[in-house]
């Protein structure tokens, strides 16, 4: 323990509690581990997902980084409770898809954003949700988005990178706007859609057989839709710019393919389908280069 950096992890859901588990498990750090619903913490450590558990964010001990892995709206709760002791880390970073609110809650609750805070993101996660679902792999061959400030220091952003490249993860940088801009496409839209989808079909009154009869289709485009509604909730609405611009921007050309069906113009169906198949297969080349890549 003596080498190794002491990093508490504040909330044991799935990222939390799989990024507890990856460092501990591979000797990375000796990790103290807090949950506000009581008996979660004491559970992560019989599991082997922390060393220690902390009962009470206003005695917090000694450690040389803090991870807030809370929803995005629960976290200037997590900063006005810990902040006694943030003079003391050397990192503090957080887990939330949102890096524009996410940096706004901690100037707010602290009236500036200290050189220790690295904003950060890691591009994994599963449909399932808790402390249940942690998995020590789950971040290999996975990007984590680090998205420093002016104020943020050199010496905590390699902290923090330090300790996702030992939990299997690919550190890239970037800033905070366009981490925003990116996730909305890629991330937060599709899992608009899977709800919505979801939601859709369910409210048939036929529901029961429709998805008695649905097949790997809806269950691959579907699956997103079981992930944890509160993050998700929390998401939608601190990153509406973004998440709106893109929304309208399929919504036109949404649009554009119901008027291609309603006049049979096959023609624009297939460039719709063949330039969307086209950029799936490079992205499908994309994930198999990265994967051979370790």
């Amino acid at each position: 323990m003596n080498d190794q950096p002491k990093v508490l992890v504040i909330g044991l859901g799935l990222i939390g509690a799989s990024f507890a588990k990856a460092l501990k498990t591979r000797g990375e750090a000796y990790v103290y581990g807090y949950n506000r619903r009581e008996g979660v913490a004491a559970q992560a450590k019989e599991l082997g997902v922390i060393d220690e558990v902390v009962d009470n964010l206003s005695e917090l001990p000694d450690v040389d980084c803090i991870v807030i892995g809370v929803p995005v709206l629960a976290i200037a709760a997590v900063i006005e409770a810990i902040k006694p002791a943030l003079d003391k880390v050397k990192a503090i970073t957080d887990v939330g898809s949102v890096k524009g609110e996410v940096v706004n809650i901690v100037r707010q609750q602290l009236g500036y954003v200290p050189a220790s805070f690295v904003p950060g993101h890691p591009i994994a996660g599963a449909e399932k949700s808790g402390l249940m679902a942690a998995n020590d792999q789950l971040f290999e061959n996975h990007m984590l988005i680090v998205t420093p400030l002016e104020e943020t220091s050199a010496e905590a952003t390699t902290l923090v990178s330090r300790l996702w490249s030992a939990c299997g993860a690919e550190v890239v940088s970037m800033p905070v706007a366009r981490h925003d801009e990116v996730l909305a496409a890629t991330s937060h839209l599709p899992h608009l859609l899977a709800f919505s989808l979801v939601d859709t079909l369910s409210r048939e009154s036929e529901n029961r057989e429709i998805f008695k009869y649905a097949a790997g289709g809806f269950r691959d485009f579907s699956r997103i839709a079981a992930s944890d509604p509160t993050m998700w909730h929390d998401i939608f609405l601190t990153n509406q710019d973004a998440l709106l611009a893109v929304l309208r921007r399929f919504q036109a050309d949404l649009s554009q393919l119901e008027g291609a069906i309603e006049r049979g113009d096959g023609d624009y169906l297939k460039v719709v389908f063949e330039r969307a198949k086209a950029s799936r297969d490079h992205f499908s080349d994309i994930l198999e280069a990265r994967k051979n890549k370790k």
